[in-house]
């Protein structure tokens, strides 16, 4: 059993920043990636950024140059810092991890964490 606790949402300002953060424990051999992915109301779960286990990391298009994803390897955990931030990333926002435990390969997922971006 692997589980991913989430912190860092919240209500912040437009223009404002916020910090996520993601700790992946329980059975895990190894982790091969992990990632954030938000949920706005009436909208299909969306990708916001990715890393690897080596360093390599993706960004949807709407985020790049404002979010930056992080991670530390040894204690299994993911960071996003939110910088800049636009009504319209209010959401939902779930980490994600791609995980080998002893005896199978899965992905998954945290309970999630509300970002809202009003004034």
């Amino acid at each position: 059993q692997v589980q991913l606790v989430e912190s860092g949402g919240g209500l912040v300002q437009p223009g404002g920043s916020l910090r996520l953060s993601c700790a992946a424990s329980g059975n895990i051999f190894s982790i091969y990636a992990m990632g954030w992915y938000r949920q706005a109301p009436g909208k299909q779960r969306e990708l916001v950024a990715t890393i690897t286990s080596g360093g390599s990391t993706n960004y949807a298009d709407s985020v790049k140059g404002r979010f930056t994803i992080s991670g530390d390897n040894a204690e299994n955990t993911v960071y996003l810092q939110m910088n800049a931030l636009k009504p319209e990333d209010t959401a939902v926002y779930y980490c994600n991890a791609g995980v080998q435990t002893t005896t199978v390969s899965l992905n998954y997922w945290g309970q999630g964490t509300q970002i809202t971006v009003s004034s």
